[in-house]
């Protein structure tokens, strides 16, 4: 069955990796029926945010409220795991924090042989960055370091990770690849299937570089070529810069956009977002994770709320504080940022949401959350890769069972393999049983 996708954050020491995980699990809270849990000391529940399919005007019965029409599909819509907020879904996923990594990591300084180790089940990989130059490549304190060479090096660790592997077993591999008559796709996914790698990655890679040479007569050369553009397909890369509020942030960031792809590349301050939330919990500001305001209770009183929202009140040190964030990081930049990184994760993974309903009709489960015009709607979602077909989200949800037929809006049967996408067969009911 396809897996869960799984995304990894890395970066050196210091970098603001463990905050920003935290930031974006935020492990005490509980949003919907779905706890944000610790799955082992390393892994973590994120929340991807998301237009539900509950928003969707053009469904059936999900037209403005009036007198005589059934609730609307968004005030009914009751999420299994996560939330859903006004058409807005939280959609699970599961993150890995990976080992602080050191440059030398692929000759087992520091932590690298752990760091590698738990690297090559990620799908995606999100490289926390501290932009503000007072941690140098180590993560030791210090002033003026130029945070784009941890782009470069970090990168630079996984290439030689791999390659190195790979020419440790070069000779004996390229004897066998010629005694077999293999394919170059065949013979590299017997090495790079170690990494997690498919068939189709290694596929896709070879297919980037267009490579004339037979496999057996490739040189040093293209061969790092080749593990180059296998890194690149196989642990696609966002670039979260974090620390954003630091007053030397600006002239880095500036260099390191010259340099990137700006679709790579996210402004983040992870800190302010878990101290945002933090005094949400505490009573003391409203606040929606990833949101451009901030209220207070003097806020609300201004807006007419004579109780402030029910708020508690603070003291001098904790309201300056507050501005000072508006000031620096929301009204500037729009966002903490945060929810921004696993967006953008997902998009470089290509994930697409489907929405598996039991009733094709109604858009119900039929497992007790209510009946008729007030039952719980799209109780489930799932997330898969983009060119993925209704037969993968099949198997990934009701396993080996048999398959009788798919059906889509409007009770429209889709063949299994009919491919999925945002608004096009990613709302499926299934048939289980002999067609």
């Amino acid at each position: 069955m396809p897996r869960d996708p799984l995304i990894a954050l890395v970066g050196k020491p210091s970098s603001g990796k463990s905050t920003t995980l935290n930031s974006l699990t935020d492990t005490t809270a509980k949003v919907g029926n779905f706890p944000f849990t610790t799955i082992e000391p390393n892994h973590a529940i994120g929340y991807l945010h998301l237009p539900c399919a509950c928003s969707r005007t053009s469904l059936p019965n999900n037209t403005p409220p009036s007198p005589s029409a059934p609730t609307p599909l968004h005030l009914r819509c009751k999420p299994n795991y996560g939330a859903c907020l006004n058409g807005t879904r939280s959609v699970p996923i599961e993150l890995l924090d990976v080992a602080g990594l050191v440059p030398g990591a692929h000759l087992g300084k520091g932590l690298g042989n752990k760091f590698l180790d738990d690297l090559r089940h990620a799908d995606a990989l999100i490289h926390v960055v501290d932009v503000s130059g007072t941690t140098d490549q180590e993560g030791k304190a210090t002033r003026g370091y130029d945070p784009s060479a941890d782009i470069a090096w970090l990168r630079d660790e996984i290439v030689r990770w791999v390659l190195g592997n790979l020419m440790q077993k070069w000779g004996g591999l390229k004897r066998r690849h010629t005694a077999i008559k293999a394919t170059a796709v065949e013979t590299l996914q017997g090495q790079f299937s170690g990494y997690g790698s498919t068939s189709a990655v290694v596929a896709r890679t070879l297919d980037r570089l267009a490579l004339k040479q037979p496999l057996q007569e490739w040189d040093d050369k293209t061969i790092e070529l080749v593990v180059n553009a296998f890194v690149d397909e196989k642990f696609p890369t966002v670039i979260a810069l974090n620390k954003i509020d630091h007053p030397d942030a600006d002239k880095n960031v500036a260099k390191i956009a010259r340099a990137e792809p700006e679709e790579r590349l996210v402004l983040c301050s992870a800190i302010s977002e878990v101290f945002l939330r933090r005094l949400a919990k505490q009573g003391f500001v409203r606040y929606s994770p990833g949101s451009e305001f901030v209220d207070t209770r003097e806020d609300l009183i201004e807006q007419g709320d004579p109780d402030g929202g029910g708020l508690k009140e603070m003291d001098e040190k904790l309201r300056t504080r507050i501005e000072n964030l508006k000031d620096m990081v929301l009204y500037r930049f729009g966002s903490t940022g945060v929810n921004q990184v696993l967006t953008r994760a997902s998009e470089v993974l290509g994930l697409v949401p489907v929405f598996p309903v039991r009733n094709i009709a109604s858009f119900g489960s039929g497992d007790g959350g209510g009946a008729g015009e007030r039952a719980a709607v799209f109780r489930d979602c799932v997330l898969v890769k983009k060119g993925s077909t209704v037969g993968d989200v099949y198997r990934k949800v009701m396993g080996d069972a048999p398959m009788a037929y798919v059906e889509t809006v409007g009770g429209v049967r889709v063949a299994e393999d009919d491919e999925v996408g945002v608004g096009k067969n990613d709302i499926l009911s299934f048939k289980v049983g002999r067609a």
